[in-house]
């Protein structure tokens, strides 16, 4: 297996170090009864959103070894928080990873969302076969050359 020149590690060692966040989001859309049964830690598994929360914690800080030619990053802070919308029937989910570094921690950010939208998927898959994983986006970014960008 010969590597491809057209794949590279951006190379960062000019860059200056600076403070950066990133926000994403994303939705578990469920059953109205699936939903009753996550907010009230009712699920067959026990609690899905404090798996969750520590799932996309710790995603958040192995991005670097799940997506090639991601940098490892120092994070500092990860913060990974839940709504639960009854209208729509749906766990939202809301990561924010903060950090000082040469390149931002938006991969990081999406990575956590993904994965606790995946543990919730797991953990309420007995009793629902309807749910989707919906709309994992980026939010916000901050810090570096671009300074504050805000996406929703």
């Amino acid at each position: 297996m010969s590597s491809s020149p057209d794949i590279r590690m951006v190379d960062l060692t000019e860059k200056p170090v600076t403070t950066r966040q990133a926000v994403a989001k994303g939705r578990v859309a469920m059953q109205a009864s699936t939903l009753s049964l996550l907010k009230d830690g009712k699920l067959p598994k026990g609690d899905a959103l404090a798996a969750a929360r520590l799932a996309g914690i710790m995603a958040a800080k192995e991005t670097h070894r799940l997506i090639p030619l991601c940098h490892p990053l120092l994070i500092d802070s990860i913060s990974i928080e839940f709504s639960l919308d009854e209208q729509t029937s749906a766990a939202e989910i809301t990561a924010t990873v903060k950090g000082s570094g040469k390149t931002g921690f938006e991969m990081e950010a999406l990575t956590a969302v993904a994965i606790s939208g995946l543990t919730i998927y797991d953990m309420c898959k007995t009793v629902d076969s309807s749910l989707r994983l919906e709309n994992i986006h980026l939010t916000k970014k901050s810090g570096g050359k671009s300074g504050t960008v805000v996406l929703e």
